[in-house]
């Protein structure tokens, strides 16, 4: 019975008062994004294995009450307790790897908090049963050939950053570029190259990475040297920083003292990089928040504040790149649902408004890619890490990646309240315009658009995990195969966007900016 009330919340006439009307003949470009703008992490520590976030079942649940009672709140978030030994994954599996081509062309950042402390063996040896001194995983030449032919295989691009743990440092504790070098060395015999890399994940929280007494002179020292190095052993390689997270939205405010401020790293370091690069989500998962004022929240998820956190945390960044770097681009190399892992309903539809809001005002902003954490790992992944099923936010992605082009057009605004309009000439259809309009709130959403294909993501209910396209359920072959996707044709018309639905709306628009 839910099935058949949200296919007519697609489908059935409402009355509306206002009717928004689109032209998108005439809307103008307002900027241009990355070929790869929609792009994804894979964890180091899923290609290595190791521990990682515990999945969010009845069971986590109850740890976190344990957590809570022998830690304070500022320490939830790294008791053992939450986290639950990984298998490596397979990246040859030919399901996720259709799955994943799907969304190319696409970076993939291999990256995270755990790749500052892994270790590169530069031998065919197994991989030892304890990582060496100052390190906490070891990463074998043959889990990153699997990482190399994964990219190639998936029409990927690899981003990285490097191991800077107490393992690479000298006795003064300066970096040292060696163990790198060698990494960087392999990459290229196995058919491999690094598209862009930062120095080290977060600098922001260098605690997380053993960095004990870190400050701005010591990672600008760092930066110096892995900059030299980086220019003569791989002068292609774009090169990303300062890479902070946690600034501009209430994650910060958790943080507390334990975070060392981007703009006291860009203090010392000036204009050190190609490109501007920023962490982001809007609030954090239960394994980091439980017990304090932050703690994640479903009924949050799709207000206007939640959404907007991204613009907040875009506005703090930007205006340190404009200061420090002016004129460079900017990256958004990581953000989710929610830090540490995510929550439960970023597997559901209600998360995938914050997807494709994202995405829509990011390229408006002008910021040039957006990676997703994780294609295939914990509660934020666009995948089951175990049955590699897609979750909800992976159809959105492939609407994107399907209809989305490079062109960013003015698509205006609208009044009413939580709905959200975006637009971009049309990918592989010169001339065409794809209208987004999202609608978060209660209330239909009523547009009137020119001649087009009208594509419709529904759900039952927002805390569902079955979606479905113009009424019909989504969902892949066993051979990991696609279903049709294909939209309804409409003339001229006025089109009603139900509430909490989400329209793709590819107009015959004839734009001449879409012609180019």
């Amino acid at each position: 019975m839910k099935v058949l009330v949200a296919a007519c919340m697609v489908t059935c006439q409402f009355a509306v008062a206002q009717v928004v009307k689109i032209d998108p003949s005439s809307m103008k470009k307002i900027g241009s994004v990355d070929e790869r703008f929609q792009s994804y992490n894979v964890e180091m520590v899923e290609v290595t294995g190791g521990r990682f976030w515990r999945p969010m079942d009845a069971q986590s649940y109850g740890l976190l009450e344990e957590a809570r009672k022998r830690s304070n709140a500022e320490q939830v978030g790294t008791d053992p307790a939450l986290f639950a030994y990984r298998a490596p994954i397979d990246l040859s599996n030919p399901r996720l790897r259709k799955l994943a081509l799907a969304l190319g062309p696409a970076y993939v950042r291999v990256s995270g908090s755990w790749a500052n402390m892994t270790y590169f063996q530069d031998s065919d040896a197994p991989a030892p049963a304890k990582p060496p001194e100052g390190f906490s995983g070891v990463l074998t030449r043959q889990q990153w050939k699997g990482v190399i032919d994964f990219t190639n295989a998936v029409d990927g691009r690899i981003v990285t950053n490097m191991p800077t743990s107490a393992g690479t440092r000298d006795s003064q504790g300066n970096w040292t570029p060696e163990l790198s070098e060698k990494w960087i060395a392999f990459t290229k015999s196995a058919g491999g190259s690094i598209a862009a890399a930062e120095y080290m994940n977060e600098p922001t929280f260098p605690g997380a990475s053993g960095q004990k007494g870190y400050d701005g002179k010591r990672f600008a020292a760092d930066v110096k040297t892995w900059k030299a190095m980086m220019k003569r052993v791989s002068p292609e390689t774009i090169l990303l920083g300062p890479g902070g997270v946690g600034e501009g939205t209430v994650i910060g405010k958790l943080a507390g003292p334990n975070m060392l401020p981007t703009e006291r790293l860009l203090e010392q370091t000036g204009d050190a990089w190609d490109v501007f690069s920023y962490h982001a989500y809007p609030t954090a998962s239960r394994r980091c928040t439980a017990g304090t004022p932050f703690q994640a929240n479903p009924t949050q998820g799709m207000t206007d504040e939640y959404l907007k956190r991204t613009n907040t945390a875009y506005d703090f960044y930007a205006a340190l790149r404009d200061k420090y770097m002016p004129g460079k681009p900017i990256w958004l190399n990581e953000t989710a649902q929610a830090a540490c892992g995510g929550d439960l309903y970023a597997q559901t539809f209600a998360d995938t408004f914050r997807y494709l809001y994202q995405l829509g005002t990011l390229a408006q902003a002008g910021v040039q890619t957006v990676m997703h954490n994780t294609l295939a790992a914990s509660d934020y992944g666009l995948l089951d890490e175990a049955t590699y099923q897609p979750r909800a936010d992976y159809w959105a992605a492939i609407l994107w990646r399907r209809l989305m082009g490079t062109t960013v057009l003015d698509a205006g605004t609208v009044s009413q309240k939580d709905a959200y309009l975006f637009a971009q000439c049309t990918r592989n259809h010169p001339g065409a315009a794809t209208v987004l309009a999202i609608n978060a709130g209660d209330s239909p959403l009523k547009i009137r658009l020119p001649a087009g294909e009208a594509f419709t993501l529904s759900a039952a209910g927002t805390d569902s995990r079955i979606v479905m396209l113009n009424g019909k359920i989504l969902a892949v072959a066993a051979n990991g195969d696609l279903p049709p996707m294909t939209g309804q044709k409409r003339r001229p018309t006025e089109i009603v966007v139900a509430p909490k639905a989400i329209l793709f709306y590819v107009a015959e628009a004839r734009n001449s900016v879409c012609k180019r």
